[in-house]
């Protein structure tokens, strides 16, 4: 059987629901929260703060760093656990220094998502701030990139796809522009779990963040922060614990190396044992597998919509420059409302905005259905 094709719709609980929300959470497969139940009681059978505990949580820290390594191309000292994408996010915009004259590149602050722009506009007094423009769909200019990029550049800042239109940016040709020239922090929470097979080393980026709670299918609260091991010196951890640093004499503090070293405290193990079993589960599938369903799902969502008279749809037409978010408008309703009265009708979608125009959001995954999307097309012709 074509696993692009095949029915998966099972192995996700969902109560009768279309969900139609990824981008934001994604539902989980059965056998991670299987996975997770197993663990809590396993972990709590022999006894969290024990010898046998400590190396039974070391285990499935190695395994998630194995399972990410795989899934990203990276060594898995690479993979830091984090909570969220903002969590990474965070690492480097409060770790990295800047000097005299520095200056920041990010695209397009209002078309941005909060967590990739507050933070780094929060850094205004301390660098400059480069915005490059952007067309309608998100995109911004190679040839403005360059103009902005010099050797007083200490970061360029770029989401790998757009939350909002689903636009896939030109990350690689980034990379090869930058080649060294500067560090490269790439959002990718929009990509990785539904982009397809995926290699960091083609991006070229030193540091990387996204969450285990969208398109990898994990539970909240499990996230991914990845730190090219040669970049790992070009930031100050921005939390210390026993875990992250060591004392090497009585006044003086010395870091541990990755991944330790921007890690403190404990980790939510039961979500990483999810989020573990869940990317499994992909990989199992075929990233390149979860791709292709995902397009050709998004392809027929757009394509029907566009029959109904008074359709504004959003994002490229074409269907490999974006991921399978598919952003519309019915003119004469107001987007909350729309949202509303469909999960009263059990599917259930999300409001966004692209700038200050709020849009109805659309984003299936490869555990949806062609009979779910034609369902929903309908029920919006009705409404």
């Amino acid at each position: 059987m074509n696993l692009a094709s095949k029915d998966i719709s099972a192995d996700f609980p969902n109560s009768g629901k279309i969900y139609l929300n990824n981008a934001s959470v994604s539902l989980m497969p059965s056998q991670s929260i299987e996975a997770m139940r197993d663990f809590l009681t396993d972990y709590n059978s022999i006894g969290p703060d024990s010898l046998e505990s400590e190396l039974f949580v070391f285990d499935k820290l190695r395994n998630i760093r194995k399972t990410i390594s795989k899934i990203i191309n990276c060594t898995p000292e690479e993979v830091i656990l984090t909570q969220s994408t903002t969590d990474g996010i965070n690492i480097v915009a409060n770790g990295i220094s800047f000097g005299n004259n520095s200056n920041l590149i990010i695209r397009g602050f209002t078309h941005e998502h909060h967590a990739n722009y507050y933070p780094w506009l929060r850094l205004k007094n301390k660098t400059k701030i480069k915005n490059l423009s952007v067309d309608k769909n998100g995109f911004f200019d190679l040839d403005e990139f360059e103009e902005f990029l010099d050797e007083n550049t200490s970061l360029v800042v770029l989401s790998h796809a757009l939350y909002n239109t689903g636009s896939i940016l030109p990350v690689e040709k980034i990379g090869n522009i930058i080649q060294n020239k500067t560090r490269f922090f790439l959002d990718s929470a929009q990509t990785i779990g539904c982009i397809g097979n995926f290699d960091v080393s083609e991006i070229k980026c030193d540091f990387m963040s996204f969450n285990g709670s969208k398109w990898l299918c994990g539970p909240m609260g499990t996230g991914i922060f990845y730190c090219n091991k040669k970049s790992s010196d070009r930031l100050e951890p921005t939390t210390i614990g026993g875990e992250s640093a060591m004392l090497y004499d009585e006044h003086n503090l010395a870091f541990k190396d990755i991944p330790d070293k921007f890690q403190t405290g404990f980790r939510n193990y039961v979500g990483i044992v999810g989020l573990d079993s869940s990317a499994n589960y992909l990989l199992k599938f075929g990233m390149d597998n979860i791709r292709k369903k995902n397009l050709y799902l998004s392809t027929i969502l757009r394509d029907e919509l566009s029959k109904i008279k008074n359709i504004t749809l959003y994002g490229p037409e074409e269907p490999d420059r974006r991921t399978s978010i598919v952003s519309f408008n019915l003119d004469g309703h107001e987007p909350q409302d729309i949202v509303k009265k469909l999960e009263k009708k059990k599917i259930v979608l999300a409001v966004r905005e692209i700038s200050n125009t709020k849009i109805i959001r659309a984003s299936p995954h490869f555990f949806n259905s062609e009979s779910e999307i034609l369902h929903v097309v309908n029920t919006i012709k009705n409404l």
